[in-house]
């Protein structure tokens, strides 16, 4: 099945290379250049409908048909998968003709060449999640569909544009509790339930509301803010007891605690401790060592020797090769 695709988009492929070098016979007039363009457009043939829009428009710039091929081409170049230059020509049609009867058309056009620029080949054919992808191009679909509504509340094309923004409004919650189970996986916390916090506040009304709750419970759970953790959990079991996270009213973190143990320490069972970099030996954490020691350094002579007891002590602990050979080796 996935081959048959592939080799239709490569017969599509080859055919618009051998379209694209169409030439136009300079004795067609601006009536006949735009039929020809017409059918075009109606035979699914939009490489060919861009050749011959185009050079009307170059041929005619003042003619009857000028501001009708600039929507026609805004339309051929989304048809013909290149979102670009119908975002583009979208704009130049928006900011030459702001009083046109049919502007509203080419905002509309303009929301869905960035609505379907992540929706591409291959996710025509390919189960792509598209809450995992860079979510640029719709959070651009939302804004011009809502220039859209704003702008021309009762166009025609209003209530489609409303139906995709609640869409892309849930994709885009969905995209930012996706980063923020990242941010749980690698432990930056803070940044974690900053997302879920977010997701709560500007997402009202969307499934991922809950999510959002959960990540702030789970993050404010790992930072001990145990106030915070008791507030969102709370909210949480009210609004959503059905939610994953929530098993017989009690909450189960998604994200498992990360070991942090190096692979010497995990395979010996924790017998042999390796120096690995732990959350606590960050580089914050460094410095304050250093200032430690620093300050160490400075103790009055009278002081020193409680610090040379102590690190003689410490001195005196017995080492992993001690334990391992039971001190034979000592």
């Amino acid at each position: 099945m996935q081959v048959k695709h592939l080799l239709l988009i490569a017969i599509f492929a080859l055919t618009a290379a051998c379209s694209s070098n169409e030439t136009i016979s300079e004795n067609l007039g601006e009536t006949e250049l735009y039929q020809q363009a017409q059918a075009d457009l109606d035979n699914k043939s939009y490489t060919s409908a861009i050749t011959k829009l185009k050079t009307l428009e170059s041929r005619y710039p003042f003619g009857r048909f000028a501001e009708q091929a600039q929507l026609e081409l805004i339309y051929a170049y989304y048809r013909n998968m290149e979102p670009e230059a119908a975002r583009s020509s979208a704009e130049r049609f928006i900011r030459l003709h702001p009083q046109h009867p049919n502007v509203d058309y080419a905002y509309y056009l303009k929301g869905l060449a960035s609505f379907d620029q992540d929706r591409g080949l291959l996710a025509r054919f390919l189960p792509l999640d598209m809450t995992k992808r860079d979510p640029g191009a719709a959070r651009d679909s939302f804004n011009e569909f809502a220039q859209l509504t704003t702008r021309y509340p009762n166009s025609r094309y209003a209530p489609d544009a409303k139906a995709r923004m609640v869409y892309l409004r849930n994709l885009l919650a969905a995209n930012e509790i996706h980063v923020a189970h990242y941010y749980l996986k690698r432990q930056a916390y803070v940044a974690a339930a900053n997302r879920g916090r977010y997701v709560v506040e500007n997402f009202q009304g969307t499934p991922s509301v809950g999510d959002g709750l959960a990540v702030m419970t789970e993050a404010y759970q790992r930072l001990k803010l145990d106030d915070l953790a008791a507030s969102s959990l709370q909210t949480l079991t009210l609004n959503y007891p059905e939610h994953a996270s929530l098993e017989d009213g009690k909450f189960v973190p998604l994200e498992q605690e990360a070991d942090n143990r190096g692979w010497l320490s995990r395979a010996t069972l924790g017998l042999i401790e390796s120096d690995v970099e732990t959350p606590d030996s960050s580089r914050a954490n460094r410095d304050v060592l250093r200032q430690y020691e620093n300050a160490a350094q400075d103790l009055p002579d009278e002081l020193r020797p409680v610090l040379k007891e102590a690190e003689q002590e410490e001195s005196n602990e017995r080492s992993w090769w001690s334990y391992l050979t039971f001190g034979l080796f000592d």
